[in-house]
């Protein structure tokens, strides 16, 4: 870029040296050797691949050292380019082998080892330059007399000139001769900077610092460069000496571009944009980039700077899918900023959206129609296409590609293909676009989603009547399962403290729940019908039922056991009325004699008042358990396989457990004489 001569004094400063730079006139690269060498400059840059380093043959020439000076490249008196001037110093490296003298040598190879060595020395020397605008390689061609040569020996130097550069870039220059003999010169220089372009962070700001002498006098403007647009300034001082300008990192675009002058009359202005790579300038461009609508089909970016970038039209469907982009049969278009463009379209709709894109990345997208035609719709768009001899193919554009409607897919298009057709024959669609290629039309789905919602609200409903009943039936199982198991409980009324304990244990059985039938509540028919009669009701409603005869075990039952086995009929007399035990013994032996007794009949006694082995063997054909220590088998034989797990068992038994414990502490205190069945009138002559 061509710096002025006011510029390169901000930069270079005013010493009488730095005003003396050499002036080069013209474009064209030339290099010059110092006396005695012959030098010359291949036309055009090459491609510069450094190769392996190979051994010297015998003296070569190589490069020993660069030295770089800056100079100035003008076009004009006043249109300067910086350019750095490149002098490789180059020396004779090795020596010839004298060969060892041998039998069979003669003068003719004497003379022909002598003819190189009086002969001149050949390079090809190849610089290396490298910014970060810059990359170049040129070919210099050298020779040495073979006077000069001299192994060891400097032989003088070649001078290029020149390779351009920007204010404040680093370079890079390599030198090295082809073939490789010795590793390549590499020399780095910063080269001296416009004050105005060190930039600096300061946390969300940036800093342009400007170094300048208290008695320099210069306007300084920052603008957007906008190629297709008159400069604009966007900010303008005339400074004094050092300033320092702070900018917010969010004003950062690729055309921010600062120009600076003297303040002179009929100046020179130059320009640079320093922030044209800078990442954070890109994003902070795409950021404040905006798509606008213009009635009734136009829009506009707008944008700081120009962007390389592309724009069509997509569309959104209902549902948050990607923007389905309408290329083909609509094409891509360059988009100029801050200008105004037409749709090709015949209709506005909600659903049709904008995308803006760089390098085949999506940057920008805008329904634009969303704010005047309301809300997205469920509309479907189809895509006619139109070949040669009017044949023209119908599809609909879904988020898996373009449908034919009269496929087999089991897409939602292809489900309602007949029915779209007909929407379209009878003009029920919106016909957005016609073009010599195609059309687009937009069908409305509404009154199909009201029909799918329809079936979806009868489905829910029915799934909602079937759970009903399930949780109906599941209820009643539950309330069945709960009444079904029934227990008749059997005990002998030895004295009133043992009768209180069959009391508590019915009372807690009913707890779990079971349907407890025990002569304790049924005193009224037991007067009314005599025990046996009431035992054999409650015994074949019990056993119908899939309920469980319980035999509790005391020792007045055991007793009465004994007797019913020896006599096979009990003492008369000897019980009280209401004793349905020993009435049911009648029924209740033959039952284990003749081995119906398992899974219709469980026994059970008390630890602290029995013992195990008092219970008589007949009986023992059935479970027979000790309470309380074996609740939690007492309680699963009566409720059967359906009951509760092991956790809600165990919390049952501790439950019955402590309700028998008042009665069983009651039944272990001395009392007097235990008389059995006392309690009740043992009627004349038996007191």
């Amino acid at each position: 870029m061509p710096v002025s001569w006011f510029l390169l004094s901000l930069a270079l400063g005013r010493s009488p040296v730095v005003l003396s730079l050499e002036r080069i006139v013209g474009p064209q690269d030339t290099a010059r050797c110092s006396p005695g060498l012959s030098c010359h400059l291949w036309d055009g840059d090459l491609l510069c691949l450094p190769g392996s380093i190979v051994s010297a043959p015998g003296p070569v020439l190589v490069p020993t050292r660069l030295q770089t000076e800056l100079v100035l490249r003008c076009h004009q008196e006043t249109d300067c380019d910086l350019c750095v001037r490149v002098t490789v110093h180059l020396a004779v490296r090795g020596h010839w082998e004298d060969p060892e003298d041998e039998e069979g040598l003669g003068r003719v190879a004497d003379a022909e080892l002598e003819e190189p060595r009086n002969a001149s020395l050949q390079a090809q020397v190849l610089l290396s330059f490298h910014s970060y605008t810059t990359a170049r390689c040129v070919l210099l061609e050298v020779e040495v007399p073979a006077a000069l040569v001299q192994p060891g020996q400097s032989v003088g130097s070649v001078v290029f000139d020149c390779f351009e550069a920007a204010l404040g870039a680093e370079v890079q220059i390599w030198s090295y001769t082809q073939p490789t003999y010795q590793k390549e010169l590499n020399f780095t220089q910063q080269l001296p900077a416009l004050p105005w372009l060190n930039v600096s962070a300061d946390g969300d700001n940036v800093q342009l610092i400007l170094d300048v002498s208290e008695e320099q006098h210069f306007g300084l403007s920052l603008y957007w460069n906008q190629f297709d647009s008159p400069t604009k300034p966007w900010w303008h001082r005339n400074l004094t000496g050092p300033h320092t300008i702070t900018l917010n990192h969010t004003d950062l675009v690729p055309c921010l571009c600062i120009q600076v002058w003297p303040l002179e009359p009929d100046s020179v202005r130059t320009s640079i944009c320093p922030f044209r790579k800078d990442p954070r300038a890109h994003r902070n461009l795409w950021r404040a980039a905006r798509l606008q609508l213009l009635p009734p089909r136009g829009w506009r970016l707008d944008a700081p700077c120009s962007l390389p970038a592309e724009a069509t039209l997509c569309w959104q469907a209902l549902g948050g899918d990607p923007c389905q982009p309408l290329v083909p049969p609509l094409s891509r278009e360059n988009v100029t900023v801050n200008e105004a463009l037409e749709f090709p379209l015949l209709k506005g709709h909600p659903n049709l959206c904008v995308q803006v894109s760089s390098w085949e990345k999506l940057q920008l997208q805008e329904c634009l129609w969303s704010d005047s035609l309301g809300p997205l719709k469920d509309d479907m768009l189809l895509v006619e296409t139109r070949g040669p001899q009017n044949n023209r193919s119908l599809c609909a554009l879904e988020p898996s590609g373009c449908t034919p409607l009269l496929s087999g897919a089991s897409t939602r298009a292809a489900r309602l293909g007949e029915h779209l057709l007909q929407d379209l024959q009878s003009g029920q669609c919106l016909q957005l676009w016609d073009g010599d290629l195609g059309a687009l039309w937009a069908c409305p789905m509404n009154k199909y989603t009201h029909q799918r919602w329809a079936l979806v609200w009868l489905a829910c409903l029915l799934l909602a009547a079937v759970l009903f009943l399930l949780l109906l039936l599941k209820k009643d199982h539950v309330k069945a399962a709960a009444r079904s198991r029934a227990a008749l409980l059997l005990y002998s009324a030895d004295d009133e403290g043992f009768e209180r304990l069959v009391g508590a244990l019915a009372s807690a059985l009913c707890q779990l729940p079971l349907r407890v039938a025990v002569d304790l509540w049924s005193r009224r028919e037991l007067s009314a019908h005599g025990p046996l009669a009431w035992f054999h009701a409650q015994r074949r409603r019990t056993l119908q039922e899939g309920g469980v005869v319980v035999l509790l075990f005391s020792p007045g039952a055991v007793a009465l056991c004994h007797e019913w086995l020896r006599d096979r009929a009990p003492a008369s007399g000897v019980h009280g009325p209401h004793d349905a035990f020993a009435a049911s013994l009648s029924c209740v032996l033959p039952d284990f004699l003749q081995g119906r007794a398992p899974g219709r009949y469980v026994g059970a006694f008390f630890e602290s008042l029995l013992r195990a082995d008092a219970v008589p063997t007949l009986f023992r054909a059935v479970p027979v358990l000790a309470l309380p220590s074996q609740l939690p088998d007492f309680l699963r034989a009566l409720q059967g396989p359906g009951g509760p797990g092991p956790g809600r068992l165990a919390d049952r038994a501790e439950q019955v457990s402590r309700a028998l414990r008042p009665a069983l502490d009651s039944c272990l205190r001395p009392q007097g004489p235990r008389t059995r069945g006392a309690g009740w009138d043992p009627g004349p002559g038996l007191e």
